[in-house]
């Protein structure tokens, strides 16, 4: 077991823990910090963690590994801390706002000889799985379009002054929080993305940074695509790749539907249900002991934040094309 600390014990942290631990990932999560202690005492106490400081976490030769769960803002301090003390790091989504502070993260790992990993989980759903093997298989040929869809309003009842409703942690509407997962599916699947055109807009909630965004975007190898988001309706998750010679879509977590060519219809995949957060964590904890790397590398985390920079620059701009 790898001996872990929890930096952030809210809401998503708390989940961090318990995927790790139902999956059987061997992380033992021995130190955990919150800017509010007495909240989660109970949960620390229930799952054998001393509350700390990220001091303390940093000084403690004992811990070899961090996952962080704090605000978006706070990880290229945090991560860069973490690397000058020999701690190998897994951080939550999105790792940075902007492409200088990602490329500034990496270069301080990199220099650390540290691992990094980044909570981009949702590629690892059932679903995604499968849609990743259908390329991998040639099934798609020549990739034409993707489509994706990633809202809910899980977090429409956030008090305004919690600190994932702030201007600065969650810009573009919902791109920070569900977005991002779509970015980073698009580049898995499809490839790196080269520009990206996107428009945010203040429909039902009227808030600064919007509640809706829709994104035109270009591939590299000359894919077109589009995303959407909103943190104000029922929830929805849709990616969808039309190939050349087959369409497929992941509907839900577990359901792939396959339209090939030639067929008259559609063929829906009801697969099996998986803890996909926790194997991430497992990937993660794997590579620290030398099983294997992370399968998200530097580049491709670095894309995925070029990409979600590409979203704010292009927002800000009324919907200009920006470079990723």
């Amino acid at each position: 077991m790898i001996n872990t600390a929890i930096v952030g014990l809210g809401w998503w942290g708390k989940n961090l823990v318990k995927a790790a631990r139902e999956f059987g990932a061997p992380l033992r999560f021995a130190r955990g910090v919150s800017l509010e202690p007495d909240t989660v005492r109970d949960f620390a106490a229930e799952n054998g963690i001393t509350l700390s400081s990220f001091d303390e976490v940093l000084a403690d030769r004992d811990i070899k590994a961090v996952v962080l769960a704090t605000p978006h803002t706070k990880h290229p301090e945090q991560v860069k801390a973490l690397a000058k003390a020999g701690k190998q790091i897994y951080c939550e989504k999105p790792f940075a706002l902007s492409k200088a502070e990602a490329q500034a993260m990496l270069d301080a790992v990199k220099r650390a000889g540290v691992l990094i990993a980044v909570g981009h989980h949702f590629r690892l759903m059932p679903s995604m799985r499968a849609m990743a093997k259908l390329k991998a298989d040639g099934a798609f040929g020549t990739i034409m379009h993707a489509e994706g869809n990633y809202s809910h309003d899980w977090l429409a009842s956030y008090p305004l002054d919690s600190w994932r409703m702030a201007a600065e942690e969650s810009r573009a509407g919902g791109m920070t929080g569900m977005g991002i997962h779509v970015l980073d599916c698009f580049r898995d699947v499809v490839g790196p993305m080269t520009r990206i055109s996107a428009l945010s807009k203040a429909r039902a909630m009227k808030l600064p940074t919007g509640d809706t965004t829709a994104a035109l975007i270009e591939f590299e190898n000359g894919a077109t695509g589009v995303l959407g988001t909103t943190i104000k309706t029922p929830f929805r998750w849709r990616i969808a790749i039309f190939g050349e010679h087959c369409w497929a879509e992941s509907a839900s977590e577990t359901r792939l539907i396959v339209r090939r060519a030639g067929k008259d219809d559609a063929e829906v995949i009801d697969l099996p249900h998986e803890n996909h957060l926790g194997r991430n964590l497992d990937y993660f904890a794997k590579a620290v002991t030398g099983q294997g790397g992370f399968p998200i590398s530097p580049d491709g985390i670095l894309q995925t934040a070029s990409a979600l920079e590409a979203v704010f620059k292009s927002v800000d701009a009324n919907g200009a094309w920006m470079e990723v």
